[in-house]
């Protein structure tokens, strides 16, 4: 399972011009889950994503957490992740998760996040969306936690 972090001020989500997800400073994770990946990847994926140490501490250093700065966290499915560039101009997603599993994964990290987290938001899987956001530093952080058939 994968996310692009994107350390924000703040960001929006919005689906046929309504908002569905909104958070001040905090985190974006776009998140895509691969073929083969379980539960226990997204559990993993999550547990490095709220302890990574993105934010500033008071020397400006990053070292400390979302959980630690309290910020919220804006989730939102994207399959694109799994792009496969490598042959010709057009993507094949063939990595990506088939849509079901990836629905139910996408769905147990939105659970698992929140009875983890205090503010979680997030987009709606398989819509197409509009994700607004001011990105802090920029600081943009690719995660990936490998499908264990993969190992």
């Amino acid at each position: 399972m994968m996310a692009l972090l994107q350390r924000v001020t703040r960001a929006r989500v919005t689906v046929d011009g309504a908002t569905t997800g909104e958070i001040g400073t905090g985190l974006l994770a776009l998140v895509c889950a691969e073929q083969g990946d379980t539960e226990a990847e997204a559990d993993k994926l999550l547990a490095k994503l709220l302890k990574l140490r993105v934010f500033a501490d008071e020397g400006g250093r990053m070292n400390r957490s979302l959980q630690e700065v309290g910020g919220g966290l804006l989730v939102v499915s994207q399959f694109t992740l799994a792009a496969d560039t490598s042959g010709g101009n057009r993507p094949s997603f063939a990595n990506a998760a088939p849509a079901d599993t990836g629905r139910a994964l996408y769905e147990h990290f939105v659970a698992r996040a929140r009875a983890q987290h205090g503010e979680v938001a997030t987009g709606r899987f398989g819509a197409m969306m509009q994700v607004e956001l001011v990105n802090d530093g920029p600081v943009t952080i690719p995660l990936r936690i490998p499908p264990a058939s993969a190992a």
